[in-house]
Formats: structure tokens, sequence, C-alpha cells
């Protein structure tokens, strides 16, 4: 019986990150599902959550006791609402935070880290396989069509989740967890599903996510070779390596043509004067900002005025920078809350990681790292309901839980490392 109730929860932690990684979403197989399928699946999805972390309320409380000021954070986005510029909008879509909160314990609490990472494997594969069908299948799920209008990237690959750049982006998350699989799972497994992975990033074309992904391959690498000397210099070489890594993705991304001539534009693709109004607007309201979602919220007149600082008219869906959405959303108290809460998962990433061979060990610091250079010049942090968020609260939630993993031994060296 037990071993069926495994497989059952398996499952569901399968469908949640399917449905939050946005698979059922109004621009991919939501188009052929009926919309109250894809309300089911939402609030089934919800209300399972919160039902299992109430049946497992020891393990939750004393996850959100070792998480204090993420719980705070939290609190803080679902009672935005009170000094939001659009009330109702915030509000209505709280239960998104509520959603991804009550997943996210339930994902930490239940699995270890090395369950984790092959349970999020075992989903992107399935994504990865469902963007097949979808492509030749049903062509307007799948691939952008040049028939549509609107369309600015004909022939692209969107797969089953709704935008080229988000479908490529997947992809980056699924060959790094691909490529730190426990090695007890399969040779041909394992780098069948990285080398599937980065041949649909390239039917995306996506050159971001091709860039990113081989980066964050690298950093990996370089995290797995470069040994303990000493706890403060591991820290800021990391964190300088981080930095590094979130310079280096969008100039190549957005200079190379720009450079050999090809006349790219030189402004992220019209993101920095985005960046400039909305900075200017955050100055008007620094401490808590104008509540979740509001800034960017339908006919929200911030959101036209960007547009118009671009000089197209366009409106602007989001700020293309996660960490500036954050800082609208929550004002500098939730930018600076979520900074506290990152490094501290960051360093507790880095203990881990150096205190073991394993290389899904390395996932939560691989994450952490794509979290981080993605949200340059995307937004992926706590807008809407999304798998971004939710792993990251899962990581945090995780590398908190005070399990031990016994240091590996350096020639020469003092044994620093501990991981508690």
């Amino acid at each position: 019986m037990k071993k069926y109730l495994r497989i059952a929860e398996k499952a569901f932690i399968v469908l949640g990150l399917s449905f939050l990684s946005g698979v059922f979403g109004v621009d991919s197989l939501g188009l052929v599902l009926s919309s109250a399928v894809v309300t089911f699946i939402r609030f089934f999805v919800w209300g399972m959550s919160t039902l299992l972390v109430a049946v497992f309320w020891k393990n939750t409380i004393i996850t959100c006791r070792n998480n204090i000021l993420l719980c705070i954070l939290s609190v803080i986005a679902l009672l935005s609402f009170f000094w939001s510029e659009f009330p109702d909008f915030t509000l209505f879509n709280s239960r998104d935070v509520l959603m991804m909160t009550s997943f996210s314990l339930y994902f930490a609490t239940r699995f270890n880290q090395k369950q984790q990472v092959q349970v999020i494997a075992n989903t992107l594969l399935i994504g990865c396989f469902l963007s097949i069908i979808a492509a030749f299948v049903l062509p307007s799920v799948g691939i952008h069509q040049a028939s549509d209008a609107m369309e600015s990237h004909p022939g692209a690959w969107k797969g089953v989740y709704g935008h080229k750049n988000n479908f490529g982006s997947m992809m980056v998350l699924s060959s790094v967890t691909f490529f730190t699989l426990p090695k007890e799972n399969s040779f041909l497994y394992k780098w069948f599903g990285f080398g599937f992975s980065l041949v649909l990033m390239l039917l995306s074309t996506s050159k971001t996510s091709l860039v990113l992904s081989f980066v964050l391959i690298f950093i990996i690498m370089f995290y797995k070779n470069f040994r303990w000397h000493g706890k403060i210099s591991v820290i800021f070489t990391n964190i300088g390596v981080l930095l590094l890594g979130c310079i280096i993705v969008p100039l190549l991304t957005y200079w190379v043509e720009l450079l050999t001539g090809l006349g790219r534009d030189a402004t992220f693709t019209g993101r920095t004067p985005i960046w400039t109004y909305a900075l200017g607007r955050l100055m008007e309201r620094p401490l808590l900002g104008y509540g979740r979602g509001a800034f960017w919220a339908p006919k929200s007149p911030y959101a036209i005025e960007a547009g118009q600082a671009l000089g197209t008219g366009w409106v602007a869906p989001h700020g293309h920078n996660g960490f500036l959405d954050i800082a609208l959303d929550l004002g500098l108290i939730g930018f600076l809350l979520f900074l506290t809460i990152y490094f501290t998962a960051f360093v507790r990433a880095l203990k881990q990681g150096y205190a073991t061979k394993n290389l899904e060990y390395l996932w939560p610091l691989a994450y952490l790292t794509f979290l981080s250079i993605n949200n340059v010049t995307e937004s992926i942090l706590l807008r809407g309901e999304n798998v971004y968020w939710t792993l990251f609260l899962t990581v945090a939630f995780s590398l908190s839980q005070r399990k031990t993993i016994q240091p590996i031994n350096i020639p020469n060296q003092k044994n620093y490392l501990h991981v508690t």
C-alpha cells in the first residue's frame, strides 16, 4: 500500500510542476482543453497541497520555523492588496502565492533532495515529449505560426510552454537537472535527457537559453572542481562567479550582433527604457511598492506609460527583470527580504555542494545560479503562478531542514565544511 501511495505522491508532484510551468496555460494545452478542466487542475493542485501540508503538519511547522523570513515575505505578498493600486486584482491573485507556498512546503518536506532532482527531471522529460507531440500534431500550440499577424517569431518552437522564451528557459532547467542527476540513474537516461533538452533549446531559437545553458554547465563544473580554501574566500569567490554570470549572459546574448555589425538593439531589446521608467516610479513608493502584480496589471497606467517610454505604445506585461518587479510589488522591504533569503540559501547550497561529491547536491546551487542569471533580463520570480518561484521556495525549505551531509576529506586541508 505504501508503495502505491508513494507513486501517487510522485504523480501529484509531476502534475503540480507541469501546471506551474505553464503546460496547461491559455497559450499552450489550455487552447485545446476546456477551461473547466484547467480550473479543476488548478484547484486540485492547490487543494491537495493545502490538505497534505495540514496532514503532515509537524514537518510543516518545523520547516516554517526554520524559514521565518521566507514566511514573512509570503505574508507581505499575501497582504499587499491592502496598499495595492488595484486591490481586487492583487487579492484575486493571492491564491497563486498560497498555492506555490503550500505546494513547495509539501514537496520539500516529503521528498529529499535526491528525490526532488529525479522527479523534476521526470517532469521536464514529459514536457519535452509533450512538446514534440504538440509541434507535429498541434502545430498551432507547439510552434509560433507565420499566419498570425501579431506573430514576431514564426517557425520558432514553443512546445507546451506558450512562448519560445518560456520553452527555451524550461529546456535550460531541464539540461541542468539532467546534468546533475544522481549516479543511481542510468547513464543512457541522463545523457539522453540532457541532449534532448539541448536539441529542443535549439528549436526554440532562444539564444539567451543556449548561452545560459552552457554558462551554467561551466559554473557547475567550476563548483564541482573548485575546492574549499577557507570560509570567507570561497564564499566571495563563488558570489563573484554568480555576479559574473549575471553580466556575461545578457552581454553575449544582446551584444554579439552589435559588435559584429548586424545592428541588434543595444538597449537589451528595449528593456533599459522600461527599467529607467520603473525605477523612477519605485522611488515614489519605495517601502512597500505598488502591491503584488499591480504595477503591470491590465489597464495599469504605469504599464501604458512604460510602453510610451519606448516610443511604441506597446503595453509591457512585466518589467523584464525579476528583481525590479519584486521591488515594484513589495517595495524595498520585500526586495531586501528576498535578497537576504536568497543569499542565505546560496551560502547553504555552497556548503552542501562542497561537502559532497554527488552531483545532485549541486542542484540547489545550480538552480539558484540559474534563477539569478535568468532574472536579469526576464521576470520569473513572484509574477503569477510559476514553477520558478515554487522551486526557489522548495530549495530554500530543503536547505534549512538540517539534514547532515558528511563532509568530503580534502588532503592536506583542514576540514571546515559541515552541513547541519
